[in-house]
């Protein structure tokens, strides 16, 4: 198959969180054919064309079903086996990038698809101490899923992560003593040096300083920020506020309460 054609149709398994879909034609079969899962989905911005994602994954025996799988749901899928091809594709709407490459080190591909691209990129990933999350996210990574997965987590993973990348309207900039952050740019600005935040750090962080001196909890965080019907690790929300504080150079922007949630105030 040559680096960065579409997928094409071959038969295979694709294992699912709620049991296993055989790919047949293209096609689904089986009890999860039916789910709401496979139906499709647009591209970031309102546009009509469904959302493209490039999957960079060396193995066929992984990339062909899941390719089959990405595209019934309603994708246009895009395939390379390298790092290298990886960072001269065009630019995909997301990057499904599982980081054990044969060319180049996964995670050093996510840095430097971040520093030349906003579209969102998940992680595949077979690390799963919090220590390797931490990092993948500093690097870029917006997401991430932990070998074994299932397919339906991971298309719902896809899709919160497109939709909460999608442009909305115009909404106002907020305001916090010297952190700024514009909505409709996507930039924040603390004092006088701009932070650089991943989409899912910036959307977790713009909806902490909606309500500043507020607790939000930590399940209306998880269904804002991620997804109302998120079934993955809480701990994926612990993740992201532990990177914030590092980039906000103050552990005290963000406090904790214990059991309930987080509430963003400025430091006194």
């Amino acid at each position: 198959m040559a680096a960065g054609r579409p997928l094409g149709t071959v038969d295979g398994l694709v294992q699912l969180a709620g049991g296993a879909v055989t790919m047949t034609g293209g096609r689904p079969t089986g009890a999860a054919a039916d789910s709401p899962d496979f139906a499709p989905v647009r591209g970031p911005g309102g546009t009509t064309r469904p959302a493209v994602v490039l999957v960079v994954e060396d193995d066929d025996s992984i990339a062909d079903p899941l390719g089959d799988g990405l595209a019934y749901a309603g994708f246009q899928v895009r395939r390379v086996r390298t790092g290298r091809e990886a960072l001269t594709e065009p630019e995909a709407d997301l990057v499904l990038l599982d980081l054990g490459l044969p060319d180049v080190d996964g995670g050093e591909v996510c840095r430097r698809l971040r520093s030349r691209s906003a579209a969102p990129i998940i992680v595949v990933t077979a690390r799963g101490d919090e220590f390797d999350r931490v990092l993948l996210l500093e690097m870029g990574a917006d997401d991430y899923v932990v070998k074994p997965f299932g397919f339906r987590e991971l298309v719902a993973r896809i899709r919160a992560v497109l939709r909460r990348s999608a442009p909305a309207g115009q909404p106002p900039t907020l305001t916090i003593g010297p952190l700024v952050i514009d909505p409709a740019a996507r930039r924040v600005h603390l004092a006088d040096r701009e932070l650089d935040l991943t989409a899912k750090e910036f959307d977790l962080l713009a909806f902490l300083a909606g309500q500043p001196g507020t607790v939000r909890r930590r399940e209306d965080i998880i269904a804002q920020v991620w997804d109302e019907n998120w079934w993955g690790s809480t701990k994926t929300l612990d993740v992201h506020i532990a990177a914030l504080r590092k980039k906000l150079g103050d552990a005290r922007w963000i406090t904790t309460l214990r059991g309930v949630g987080y509430r963003l105030n400025e430091p006194a």
